[in-house]
């Protein structure tokens, strides 16, 4: 079938993307799914840092590529061996897909699957090959193996999580990145028990997921920290103790301060080597420093080594959250649907396809939170 996708021509353009057009609307032939593949009408996309960072190069992937991975959408049709799905399921992708076999998932940690990332890096589905091509026959690669901005998407059944068909599908796209990876992060890989004290650095959509994560653990107190005043605004709108503005010189001693020598857990999503210096810096003695922003590969990060074992601190990553998506997705909607994790609050624009470009120029300047292309 002829679908409608914005595909990325060439890594690296300048901006503002708004002129530059990075990113082309083109019409593509979408290949029908193969086994334990499924055909998805894509209704809502968000605009995550892990499109830019393939936009601006951080994160080189294979061109052209059609980008998007955080989506939610209903099910049209489905491949040989997909028993679970059905037409008119609702449907979130999560960019990870997970074959359940290898190692890592079999320990429990999806988010590592071996054929996942191959596959990702590779810009195929997990199945092999591509499903997407131009008129001419070249073909077009996948992003994280769901190519969102586009009408609609073949995607492997083991990146997709059925959902409950009330919730609003401009929300649901949220839940397969930003919530599962800042919300995930404080419950799952920091573990935040109720009573201790967080910090999360860089207020972006997955940070301020992040924070109501920590709430939502219980933690005594959430202190925000960015460059912008209205992130930091919108995150005391959203729960947190206090805010402090990273621009001031004095800023890791004025949050030890007022934390009595640091907080419990550090959280960083800044994508920074900055930032998760200054995260580690505000951590207490014998306390959790987690990450999961991504910055560019070729970027070190300075720590004290000694402080690790004298201090028995703790550095970790956290990669979508350290998730189990079939158990977390559901686990984080209910929390929604009940009020305790109001995610709507953090969608600042809904686009049509052709204003995507100008939708990542607003995020490359830090204008917005999560933007959502979303589809009729």
């Amino acid at each position: 079938m002829k679908i409608r996708a914005a595909v990325l021509q060439e890594i690296g353009r300048e901006r503002p993307y708004t002129h530059t057009q990075p990113l082309v609307i083109e019409e593509l032939e979408l290949s029908p799914p193969g086994d334990n593949e499924v055909l998805v009408q894509i209704k809502a996309a968000g605009l995550c840092h892990s499109d830019l960072s393939v936009i601006d190069g951080n994160r080189p992937r294979p061109v052209p590529m059609a980008l998007g991975h955080e989506a939610a959408g209903v099910v049209k049709a489905v491949g040989r061996g997909v028993t679970d799905l059905a037409e008119g399921d609702h449907v979130v992708a999560v960019f990870v897909p997970s074959c359940g076999h290898c190692e890592p998932c079999a320990e429990g940690r999806p988010a590592l699957c071996e054929p996942g990332a191959q596959a990702n890096n590779a810009g195929t589905l997990v199945g092999g090959g591509y499903r997407l091509k131009r008129a001419d026959g070249t073909p077009v690669s996948h992003h994280l193996g769901v190519s969102a901005f586009a009408d609609h998407a073949v995607v492997s059944r083991d990146s997709l999580v059925k959902i409950d068909p009330r919730l609003p599908l401009r929300h649901a796209a949220l839940f397969g990145c930003a919530v599962l990876t800042g919300v995930g992060a404080a419950i799952n890989s920091a573990g935040i028990r109720a009573g201790q004290t967080v910090a999360v650095i860089g207020l972006g959509g997955v940070g301020l997921n992040s924070v109501l994560g920590a709430l939502v653990a219980g933690a005594s107190e959430v202190i925000a920290i960015d460059l912008d005043d209205d992130k930091l605004a919108l995150a005391e709108e959203l729960g947190a103790s206090r805010t402090f503005n990273s621009a001031a010189a004095d800023c890791v001693e004025q949050v030890r301060e007022a934390t009595r020598g640091g907080v419990d857990c550090a959280i960083e999503m800044a994508g920074s080597e900055k930032a998760l210096e200054f995260a580690y810096r505000i951590t207490r003695r014998g306390g959790l420093t987690v990450t999961g922003g991504l910055a560019h590969p070729d970027r070190k990060v300075a720590i004290q080594q000694v402080s690790l074992v004298a201090e028995e601190r703790t550095l970790r990553g956290s990669y979508v959250g350290s998730c189990v998506p079939v158990r977390d997705v559901g686990r984080y909607v209910a929390l929604f649907q009940q009020g305790r994790l109001p995610v709507d609050k953090l969608l600042s624009r809904v686009l049509t396809l052709d204003e995507i470009n100008d939708g990542f120029e607003q995020l490359a300047a830090g204008q917005a939170v999560r933007q959502v292309v979303e589809f009729e």
